[in-house]
């Protein structure tokens, strides 16, 4: 497909590398000459030099001949106006990033139906909702959603005292009463889709498929059970801290928000009235302390700098504090800080570019088996996917899926029949409509259908 990218900064960049590493044929759109020169000695794309938004600039680029336009540059205003000019110049698609707070629901609706936009993005909101999520169930290292949060994915570090090391998957049914299933294992730099006769060891990191319930049961026999956050400190008052605070505040949950800008403290104030905004330099251990860093239930680091989230979490870990999340925006910094003992860290830079091949992958797909939800796994090494069912699979409907002829390294791990998870066994079938979670591991997946041989 065609594609054209407005804007190449930090999630920008992210979506081109993303989106080239898929074989699109990608165009990068920057007003600065010396980014477009970056982005295109680094990935296989095209460059061109102007405004997102200006006529000429988007001729230039081919917009007439474009299967998608995606708007990432500083403005949200300039992101509908670019996109409503790509629309009606010949776009197929477009995609606006809109981060506002301004803008709520109602509004975006309306944006979207009068501007012609197919998608609009808020990576704050986004990364603000997964990072609810991970506070929700903090024994997990991350919690992913699929078909309306009926069906969770969730990752678990074993450590060295858990009663799952040295057990033959065959047997986890049998010892414990949740119905979950183990789609991954990431064991050092190596990921596994593994089968019954798989034998799990202290150190890896698993995936599990399940219901909430089925997976807060399971942690509950484990003993690994911690109680919800109650209390939760955030460092940084970005637009990801003001989404998290809003979700929060809103059950009940106490928050405290350290900002060095006092302007920036003034507003969250006033758009926070249940949160206690703290005016100081959130780097000084001192501090924190003085805040009660160490009675806190869970630390979020939200700092627009890597380097500086990753030393303060590890502080706020060695004070004690049950949970602490990091946000990391560069990719070898996360390796770093899961080397560090950070093992949850959240990159809304990563899940934006997740939304985006899931998408670019559903409009390339012409066989009717749609993406509905991709998430990318173990760095890269495996992504999870979410299609919905089409009446043309003939070659998958009504048959037990033990009979299927599934690629090595391919795992069913869930499936959404109406309202109701399946965890499936090889007795289970996919019938016409159902929503069906595939683990796929170094496998790039656009129909449900290249499950098969």
């Amino acid at each position: 497909m065609k594609i054209i990218i407005a804007g190449c900064g930090k999630i920008g960049s992210t979506i081109l590398a993303s989106l080239a590493g898929e074989g699109h044929d990608v165009t990068a759109l920057d007003r600065d000459a010396a980014v477009i020169e970056e982005v295109t000695n680094i990935y296989d794309a095209i460059g061109v030099v102007g405004n997102g938004a200006d006529c000429e600039t988007l001729s230039e680029a081919g917009i007439d001949s474009t299967d998608l336009f995606v708007a990432v540059m500083n403005s949200d205003e300039i992101n509908m106006l670019a996109c409503f000019i790509a629309r009606r110049m010949g776009a197929k698609h477009t995609i606006a990033r809109i981060r506002n707070p301004e803008y709520n629901d109602n509004s975006l609706d309306f944006m979207r139906r009068e501007l012609g936009l197919s998608m609009a993005i808020n990576p704050e909101q986004l990364a603000a909702e997964e990072l609810y999520n991970m506070l929700r169930l903090p024994s997990a290292v991350k919690v992913e959603k699929f078909s309306g949060q009926n069906l969770e994915m969730i990752e678990l570090r074993l450590r060295e005292d858990s009663p799952l090391s040295g057990m033959k998957l065959s047997d986890m049914r049998g010892r414990y009463k949740a119905k979950i299933l183990v789609c991954f294992v990431r064991r050092g730099e190596d990921v596994f889709i593994p089968d019954g006769n798989f034998v799990l060891q202290c150190g890896d990191k698993i995936g599990l498929t399940a219901t909430h319930g089925e997976i807060a049961r399971l942690i509950k026999e484990l003993g690994l059970l911690r109680k919800q956050a109650k209390s939760v400190m955030i460092l940084g008052g970005s637009r990801t801290a003001f989404y998290l605070a809003k979700r929060l505040t809103d059950t009940a949950i106490n928050v405290k928000i350290i900002e060095q800008s006092e302007s920036h403290c003034n507003e969250l104030s006033e758009l926070l009235q249940n949160a206690v905004i703290i005016h100081g330099d959130g780097s000084n251990p001192e501090l924190l302390l003085e805040e009660r860093l160490s009675s806190a239930d869970a630390f979020v680091a939200l700092t627009g700098m890597d380097e500086q989230n990753i030393l303060i979490s590890i502080f706020a870990s060695s004070r004690g504090v049950p949970k602490v999340i990091t946000k990391i925006n560069r990719n070898e910094m996360e390796t770093m800080a899961g080397n560090l003992g950070l093992e949850s860290v959240v990159s809304p830079r990563r899940i934006i570019s997740d939304i985006l091949v899931s998408y670019a992958r559903a409009l390339e797909n012409s066989r009717g088996n749609h993406i509905e939800t991709l998430y990318n796994l173990a760095d890269d090494k495996a992504e999870a996917l979410e299609f919905i069912v089409s009446p043309d699979a003939e070659s998958l409907i009504g048959i037990p899926l033990k009979t299927l002829n599934i690629k090595r390294g391919i795992l069913i791990a869930g499936i959404m029949r109406g309202r109701t998870p399946i965890i499936p066994t090889g007795e289970d079938v996919i019938l016409a409509g159902d929503r069906v979670v595939v683990i796929a591991a170094q496998q790039r997946l656009s129909d449900l259908s290249d499950i098969l041989k």
